[in-house]
């Protein structure tokens, strides 16, 4: 062990004593901008050592004192020749040549990249995804994406909760810039926190992600890339309406402060104000809300020092309420006059992240996150109260380096995590009051050997002590196996663990009549014990050519399987009961996708996806509710020619999602007028959206969702009698609005 310890301390030392060049190649502009050259030849004059940029116009050549003269050449630029007498990090900037004959190759860059060479399943979501839907908040950014399922939580707080792998979002570790950020408290609503003009791509890894974040993950992890104010327009402003007279306005103002510090305010704000009762029974379609939102986001960039800094401040305010037509709060707050909900959420955010790339020893950099936030929740259903108040502290560091040469990689680092939860009910059978704190110290070590070639394998563990999951280790392992031309084999284990906050996550059985019981005492938080499973996977991508135009193709399958779970039993319609698996769970997950480019600008997405998710229950091992075993997915998109002043051009979107029957958890003992099938019907819905963009400047689109106008009958069971013992709001399978359409614009100035 001492001398593992030793090899690791001296690794900086072997590797700053490698002989080598590394730098970046930028174009030169009036602008001060970075931007990288892709495929600059950089080269050794009169010798066959050389080299070409990368996607960020980075290289790595070989150095040898014989050699003095560094040749940079790029197509449409003047080419260079710098003297090099040591090894130093060299950032240069290349001057378009004005004269130049020249063929210009273009291509168009995918709006979901699928990556080849990566050892983890993992897609990128760019800004061009995200116009393809109205994308309001995060939870809306997913509705043209095969892999996430999205549907409504239930029939009152128009929450919509998304799945991966046939797992609820607590399985899933979700980050904004790498930092977890929907858990614990927020983890109900926190997807509509994050509005989708602030985000500026989306990445989405299947399987047990990377122990550098955590080891919570189980499902995947998905990471949402916010907006930098260097690079995002100095004005940008998105005004949203929609039929159920929804509106909502975000503005972006961003601007140059010093040449190192931009900085940017972000400022959103949604309001529903008005009753929509559809299905006539008498309660409310979606809840009426507003929403104010702001972000204030500092970056600092020194590529010469090799610093680059993010200092992000939010506020939220977030009021819901819902519930019958005629419910008053004023007068009818947790009284039998009539039935209703107010969710009040206020939050405060303050995260900052830190890098540092040694400029003469660019294979090693230190990266520090850290983020408080502090998340309170009012809320009342009925007459049960729920209140959360949650402050979390996050700190991580992070140190990259190489072994011996690029191809060994390894990141190592600490990390810390502080939760205090404080709870309080109002509810039959439960304690009226919650409190606990969790604090975990935890070390990560993570090897990655890529030849880029044929291999890339990611091998990483860590060791955490919880102060109550007690000391455990987290061991995760990705592959990626390049047999032939475009293709990636991919292989993955891995382990996560959590505590489950049982009432902030199943927020939705506050309304409904059930009685409310925690069946084990003697875990360590609300007496249950941590859940654990395993995620084990793989993955099949071959990109190919079909009659001359671009396509590929995937197979994925995924195993979910729980060594303890905190199981939520509705079996009995009159109670929701929390337990201690008994017996097995598991998830399995099989989806096949097509991406084909049919005709130039036409590409059309087809998926399909196969669950087979079981759990023990007291009453038997069962398919888990709600949860279709079969859907089908298809997405199209086309986009006009651009014309070379980026004006006058159309983009036409449309998806279609079918699900399969979903298990209804049982009614059989409720009276005949509340009880219902065994499985819900087929859903099928069509959303589709058109944007003209009359310059770069300024756009405008409009867009249906559930144009099929397809509405679930009787979401809400026992309306009639909603203080009774059948009222249950948690049988939600499809739509409950109907169709809905939409209209806005987009201004910016660059």
């Amino acid at each position: 062990m001492k001398n593992i310890l030793y090899i690791i301390l001296m690794l900086p030392f072997f590797m700053s004593s490698q002989e080598k060049i590394n730098g970046m190649i930028m174009e030169a502009n009036d602008r001060n901008e970075h931007i990288g050259l892709l495929g600059a030849n950089v080269y050794w004059l009169n010798t066959t050592i050389g080299t070409v940029t990368d996607i960020d116009g980075k290289f790595t050549i070989p150095y040898k004192k014989e050699n003095t003269k560094l040749v940079i050449s790029y197509v449409g630029f003047k080419t260079d020749t710098l003297t090099i007498t040591q090894p130093k990090m060299v950032h240069h900037w290349l001057q378009p040549t004005d004269n130049l004959n020249a063929v210009t190759v273009t291509t168009r860059k995918q709006a979901t990249a699928k990556l080849y060479l990566q050892a983890a399943n993992t897609f990128t979501v760019n800004s061009n995804e995200l116009l393809k839907a109205a994308c309001c908040n995060l939870s809306e950014s997913f509705e043209t994406n095969p892999s996430i399922d999205v549907n409504f939580a239930d029939a009152i707080t128009g929450t919509k909760q998304i799945k991966m792998l046939g797992l609820t979002s607590p399985y899933i570790l979700i980050a904004t810039e790498n930092i977890p950020s929907i858990r614990g408290a927020s983890q109900a609503f926190g997807l509509s926190f994050i509005p989708g003009t602030w985000v500026e791509s989306i990445q989405i890894t299947k399987g047990a992600g990377s122990v550098v974040n955590g080891y919570e993950s189980i499902a995947g992890q998905i990471n949402a890339e916010l907006v930098k104010p260097s690079t995002d327009d100095k004005l940008f402003v998105n005004l949203y309406a929609g039929s159920n007279e929804r509106l909502e306005l975000n503005t972006h103002f961003n601007t140059k402060v010093t040449d190192k510090w931009h900085t940017g305010v972000y400022l959103h704000g949604s309001t529903l104000n008005e009753a929509h009762d559809v299905n006539n029974d008498g309660f409310l379609d979606m809840p009426k809300y507003k929403q104010i939102n702001v972000m204030n986001r500092w970056q600092y960039t020194n590529p010469e020092k090799g610093f680059v800094s993010f200092i992000n401040l939010k506020f939220l305010n977030d009021e819901k309420q819902t519930g019958q037509l005629d419910f008053n709060p004023k007068t009818d707050k947790l009284t039998t006059n009539a039935w209703g909900s107010e969710i009040d959420t206020k939050r405060y955010e303050v995260s900052a992240k830190l890098g540092y790339v040694n400029p003469e020893i660019p294979w090693q950099s230190v990266g520090v996150q850290t983020a408080f936030s502090s998340h309170k929740q009012a809320s009342y259903f009925g007459l049960k109260q729920y209140d959360i108040l949650h402050n979390s502290l996050y700190s991580n560091v992070i140190y990259n380096s190489i072994i011996s040469d690029s191809r060994h990689k390894i990141k190592t680092g600490v990390s810390y995590t502080y939760d205090h939860y404080d709870e309080m009910l109002d509810t039959p059978n439960l304690a009226p009051d919650y409190e606990r704190t969790e604090r975990s110290v935890g070390a990560f070590f993570e090897y990655n050997y890529d030849n880029l070639d044929k291999l890339n394998v990611t091998v990483g563990i860590r060791v955490d002590n919880h102060n109550l999951l007690g000391t455990f280790v987290t061991p995760r392992i990705h592959a990626r196996y390049t047999p032939w031309e475009k293709s990636a084999i991919r292989a993955s284990i891995g382990r996560g663990k959590r505590s489950a906050n049982i009432f902030a996550e199943n927020q939705s059985m506050f309304a409904t009549s059930r009685a409310i019981n925690i069946l084990n005492t003697t875990g360590k938080v609300y007496g249950l014990n941590p859940e654990i499973a395993w995620n084990y996977g793989i993955s099949y991508l071959q990109g190919f050519n079909l009659f001359g135009r671009k396509a590929d193709v995937t197979f994925d399958y995924y195993k979910t399987d729980f060594t303890n779970q905190v199981v939520v039993d509705y079996e009995n319609p009159q109670e929701v009961n929390f337990y201690n698996l008994d017996g097995k769970s598991y998830a399995n997950s099989f989806q096949t996708e097509v991406n084909y480019n049919v005709f130039e600008h036409f590409d059309l997405r087809l998926a399909y996806k196969l669950y087979d998710v079981k759990t023990q229950y007291q009453s038997g091992k069962l398919e888990k509710p709600l949860t279709p075993k079969h859907r089908f997915f298809a997405n199209a998109s086309y986009e006009t020619p651009v014309h070379e002043n980026k004006t006058g051009h159309w983009r036409f979107d449309a998806t279609f999602n079918w699900l399969g029957a979903q298990r209804f958890s049982s009614t059989e003992s409720n009276p005949v007028q509340y009880q219902l099938s065994e499985y819900t019907p087929t859903v099928g819905t069509l959303n589709a959206q058109i944007t003209k963009v009359f310059s770069p400047k300024f756009e405008v689109y409009l867009g249906g969702e559930n144009i099929t106008n397809v509405r679930q009958d009787n979401p809400v069971l026992g309306a009639n009698d909603p203080f009774g013992t059948n009222f249950d709001t948690t049988f939600v399978y499809g739509p409950i609005f109907g169709s809905m359409y939409y209209a806005g614009l987009r201004f910016k100035i660059k």
